[in-house]
């Protein structure tokens, strides 16, 4: 079995922590790191009660690909395995099934499926059932004409890599709002490796995003693809899967009897596609609206 090195960034997530963390298995060849933002909590302490080699950062510093990129430095597995801290593991084999794929040599990058969290509201439940299917899958360049750009869709929420594969293709990038992991995986994808999605390992991960949050989440994302457009040059525009994913949801609402959130949904995907095409134009807004309107705020203190 190879080595694998668990890596979590973290900022005040005691909480999550004390639920997570009982359900990394230990064995000799797998290692526990925690970079945290100079959290104000009981992080760090809970992380070191686990065994874990804990990193500090200054908030301030922290960087979705370059945070990441210090933590795998101090790493010494073949595999390198990324969590949020407020994944929760679905048991103590989530791990060992996402390591699984990577039997298969052609296999560089891998993500699991992600699960609402037990709370999840109906919108937050539906976005996880429709990016994370039930079937496990293996997707290669050669599949990009017919999945665009979910040929390249992954998620540092629950997802491991090839290290030394991470390497050759340079790490994380240090400069994108988000997408660091797409950013990879688009990157892994076109040295011939192929990107697996496992089915059967499991995390808990959701979000009930506000529309405004959704409206600046989006944003965001648009702003990825501006700057990084080489991605949607090579595996296609994202926004027919945009008008999938609304047909999907309408369908949902109405087989469970939540015709009347319809309108919510409308207003709900109008904020997501406005704030996309804003940040698709992003280099047209002053600075101080790029950051009024962005979810991540401190991006913009250095670009």
């Amino acid at each position: 079995m190879k080595s694998i090195s668990i890596i979590i960034p973290t900022l005040n997530g005691e909480q999550e922590l004390k639920r997570l963390l009982p359900l990394i298995p230990e064995r000799e060849k797998t290692e526990l790191i925690i970079v945290d933002s100079s959290s104000e909590d009981r992080t760090r302490e809970i992380a070191a009660t686990f065994g874990a080699k804990v990193m500090t950062v200054d908030r301030r510093d922290f960087n979705h690909g370059g945070t990441r990129n210090l933590a795998a430095k101090e790493a010494s597995g073949d595999i390198l395995v990324y969590l949020t801290q407020d994944a929760l593991l679905f048991d103590e084999h989530s791990i060992d099934r996402l390591a699984q794929a990577f039997q298969d040599e052609k296999v560089g990058v891998a993500y699991g499926r992600q699960l609402p969290h037990q709370n999840a509201g109906v919108f937050g439940r539906f976005a996880r059932m429709f990016n994370y299917s039930e079937i496990s899958s293996i997707k290669t360049i050669a599949d990009k004409k017919k999945y665009g750009l979910k040929t390249v869709f992954t998620s540092n929420s629950f997802a491991a890599y090839r290290r030394d594969l991470l390497e050759k293709v340079g790490g994380f990038p240090t400069n994108v709002i988000l997408g660091e992991d797409m950013y990879v995986a688009a990157k892994i994808a076109l040295t011939g490796y192929s990107i697996a999605y496992e089915a059967e390992a499991k995390v808990y991960h959701s979000h009930d995003y506000s529309i405004r949050e959704e409206f600046q989440r989006n944003f965001d994302i648009g702003v990825f693809h501006n700057k990084e457009n080489w991605i949607l040059q090579e595996f296609s525009n994202p926004e027919g899967e945009g008008f999938k994913f609304v047909k999907s949801e309408w369908r949902y609402l109405v087989q469970n009897g939540k015709l009347y959130l319809i309108p919510v949904s409308t207003m709900r995907n109008a904020a997501k596609l406005i704030g996309y095409k804003l940040g698709k134009n992003h280099d047209k807004l002053s600075q101080k609206w790029r950051k009024k309107i962005s979810m991540y705020k401190s991006y913009w203190n250095y670009n």
